[in-house]
């Protein structure tokens, strides 16, 4: 119970990115424990607890996905948990954040898993092992995403 408690965040900010009502967040979370809990007597202590437990949560959200046979809905930036201080409410800076979620929720569901890992601060080692995908595959990817997200977000910028 001490491991869901301290991972809780990470866990329902999974949910988030691949769930867009309460109800369909809640089952996930509790699938996401389940397999937690079925695979923790298989945790070799190979990758740190937290990569383990992001490869299980992400893998458990992207296996719910393909299994529902659906296209996963695209959550809208009011769906997104973030907190921002009242002096940091001015109306700029959060059209951008919205405009930037709203370009994040039309990518692929792997492409926004490696989104939430880049912001996370996640070296591409620590993603390849949450992932299971090369270090040189994961820049490529992280670069293409980069340029999606410009070319997405520089109509916003630029006012076109």
């Amino acid at each position: 119970m001490q491991l869901v408690q301290t991972h809780q965040g990470l866990l329902y900010k999974i949910c988030h990115l691949y769930e867009n009502n309460a109800a369909d967040r809640e089952d996930l979370f509790q699938e996401m424990i389940l397999q937690l809990w079925k695979s923790y007597g298989n945790f070799r202590g190979d990758a740190s607890l937290c990569t383990w437990i992001y490869r299980i949560a992400l893998n458990t959200a992207l296996s719910s996905i393909r299994k529902n046979k659906r296209r996963v809905a695209v959550s809208y930036p009011e769906n997104i948990p973030y907190q921002v201080s009242e002096e940091q409410k001015d109306n700029i800076r959060e059209d951008k954040l919205q405009f930037l979620y709203q370009a994040i929720a039309g990518l692929t569901e792997i492409e926004r898993a490696l989104v939430m890992l880049y912001l996370d601060e996640k070296n591409y080692d620590e993603m390849e092992e949450v992932m299971g995908i090369s270090a040189a595959t994961l820049r490529v990817k992280m670069n293409r995403i980069k340029e999606k997200l410009k070319k997405q977000t520089k109509d916003f910028e630029y006012g076109t």
